[in-house]
C-alpha cells in the first residue's frame, strides 16, 4: 500500500555516565583517581534510499532509539559508544517537528544524509577532576541526556510535471499513453487513489518525469476528497498541466473545472500559481459538431493571461506529441533549481536551557527552596559527605546562578536552604 504520509517518535542514545574509581595496585599504597569518561549516545541519522517509493515500512514501527553510551570504567577506560541509528527513507520525504510544524530536514537533492539528534555526550570520569588541593574527587559527570521528538514525514513526490484536474477528466489515460506507467483505468470518480509516476521518452533524451495527482475537487485544500492528502505532491513540480473534459461529457463547464482547481492550489500554496500552466483540452474525439467550439472558448478564457491551450485527445492520441513539446520547452526555460523546503526548526529547542533548569522560590515556613531538573543531576553524582565534594556542590550553585538567585529574592546568612528533596543547610555567603 502506498503510504506518503507517517508518524514517528525518534530518540537520539543517552551519553554513558563518567565512572568514580581510585588505582590499586600493590605498591601503590596512594593510587589517583582513574574513573573513565562515559561513551557518546548515538545519533539519529536519516539517509536517502532511492530504492525506497513509499513510507509503509514505517506503518510497521513507530518508535526509533538509538543505542545509549556505555559508563566509563577502572583504570581510565572509557565506556563504549552507543551505535548511531540509521533510518532510511526515500528521496523526497520532508521531516517536519510534529508539535510546531517546522521543517527540520528536505531528503531531496543533494541533501542524502542528515543527522537529526545529536546522541548525549558522555559523562567525565573523576579522573579529570583531580587538582593540587582535590586529588580524591569523590564524583563525576553524568551522561548528556538524550534528545526525543516525535516527528511526521511527509514524502512528496519528485516529478518534473503534475497533472491536475478534476476525477474522470482522462489524467490516467493521457499518463498511460505518453509513459511506461500502468494506472488503473476505469469510469469512475477517484480511480488514481495513489500518486502514478511516469517517464517520458522524448528525441534527443530530452525526457521527463511526470505525474497524475488524484482528483482534485473543491474545497480539496480543506480537505475535501482526496485532493488534500496529495496536494503536498505538486508542490515539487516545475510544470503544471490542467486536464479538462473539452466534450464536457459528463456536462461539467471546463473553465469552471480549471478555475476552481487554480483556486484550490492557491489556497494550498500559493506560490503553486507562479508555476508554468499548460490547459490539456481532452477528448476533443467526442466533441459533436453543434456549431460551437469549446475549445477556443477555453483559449479565449486562459490565452490572455498566458496559459496556452492544447487539444488533445488522449485515446487516440491526437494534439498528444504537441503538448509534450511545449511541455519540454516550458521545462527548458525554466529556472533548473530543485524545489527545496528550507529548514525552520531550531535544534536549540531541544536542548536544556540554563536559565530554566532549575527553580528558586520561598516556601509558607519561609524557607527558601531550589529544585529542577539540573539541580537533580548534580545531586546524584555529588558526594556531598565530604567536604570537596560539598565544596564542589557550593560552586556548582554559584557557578550555574542559584546563589544569584537566592540573593536577589532576599536571602540572608544563616537562613535555611532547601535543595532538592533531601539537602538542607544554612545560608552563608562565602
Amino acid at each position: 500500500m502506498f503510504a506518503d504520509r507517517v508518524r514517528i517518535f525518534i530518540k537520539s542514545g543517552k551519553g554513558g555516565d563518567g565512572h568514580v574509581s581510585f588505582r590499586r595496585e600493590l605498591y601503590v599504597p596512594a593510587g589517583g583517581p582513574d574513573g573513565g569518561n562515559g561513551g557518546h549516545g548515538g545519533d539519529i541519522i536519516f539517509v536517502v534510499d532511492k530504492g525506497l517509493n513509499t513510507l509503509g515500512d514505517f506503518r510497521h514501527n513507530s518508535k526509533y532509539i538509538a543505542e545509549s553510551g556505555e559508563e566509563g570504567g577502572k583504570r581510565r577506560c572509557t565506556g563504549k559508544d552507543g551505535e548511531d541509528l540509521i533510518i532510511k527513507v526515500p528521496e523526497g520525504t520532508v521531516i517536519y517537528d510534529d508539535e510546531s510544524g517546522k521543517v527540520i530536514a528536505d531528503m531531496s537533492g543533494d541533501n542524502l544524509q542528515e543527522t537529526i539528534l545529536k546522541g548525549g555526550r558522555g559523562g567525565k570520569g573523576n579522573m579529570n577532576y583531580a587538582t593540587s588541593t582535590m586529588q580524591a574527587p569523590q564524583y563525576a559527570q553524568p551522561g548528556q541526556d538524550a534528545q526525543e521528538l516525535w516527528v511526521r514525514l511527509e514524502l512528496k513526490v519528485i516529478a518534473d510535471v503534475g497533472l491536475v484536474g478534476f476525477p474522470n477528466v482522462g489524467k490516467s489515460t493521457f499518463l498511460s499513453r505518453v509513459t511506461n506507467a500502468r494506472p488503473k483505468i476505469a469510469n469512475y470518480h477517484f480511480t488514481t487513489l495513489n500518486p502514478n509516476l511516469g517517464v517520458v521518452d522524448l528525441d534527443g533524451g530530452k525526457g521527463f518525469v511526470i505525474a497524475d495527482i488524484p482528483g482534485l475537487i473543491e474545497g480539496a485544500s480543506e480537505g475535501v476528497g482526496l485532493g488534500h492528502q496529495f496536494l503536498r505532491h505538486i508542490e515539487r513540480t516545475k510544470v503544471i498541466i490542467h486536464i479538462v473534459d473539452a466534450a464536457s461529457t459528463e456536462g461539467r463547464d471546463p473553465i469552471a473545472d480549471i478555475k476552481a482547481i487554480n483556486k484550490e492550489l492557491e489556497n494550498y500554496n500559493p506560490k503553486l500559481l507562479e508555476r508554468p500552466q499548460v490547459i490539456a483540452a481532452n477528448k476533443i474525439d467526442v466533441i459533436y459538431d453543434d456549431g460551437s467550439d469549446p475549445v477556443q472558448a477555453i483559449r479565449d478564457a486562459f490565452e490572455p493571461e498566458g496559459i496556452k491551450v492544447y487539444p488533445i485527445s488522449a485515446v487516440t492520441g491526437q494534439g498528444v506529441k504537441e503538448l509534450l513539446y511545449a511541455v519540454r520547452t516550458l521545462l527548458d526555460n525554466f529556472k533548473d533549481e530543485p524545489v527545496l523546503f528550507e529548514k525552520e526548526f531550531d535544534y536549540d529547542e531541544l536542548m536544556d536551557n540554563p536559565n530554566e533548569s532549575f527553580e528558586v522560590s520561598i516556601n509558607e515556613d519561609g524557607v527558601y527552596v531550589v529544585n529542577g531538573p539540573k539541580i537533580d543531576k548534580m545531586l546524584g553524582y555529588t558526594n556531598l559527605e565530604s567536604e570537596k565534594g560539598f565544596d564542589f556542590f557550593q560552586k556548582f550553585m554559584k557557578r550555574s546562578g542559584v546563589l544569584d538567585e537566592l540573593e536577589k529574592l532576599g536571602i540572608a546568612e544563616g537562613d535555611t536552604v532547601i535543595v532538592g528533596d533531601y539537602l538542607e543547610f544554612d545560608y552563608y555567603k562565602a
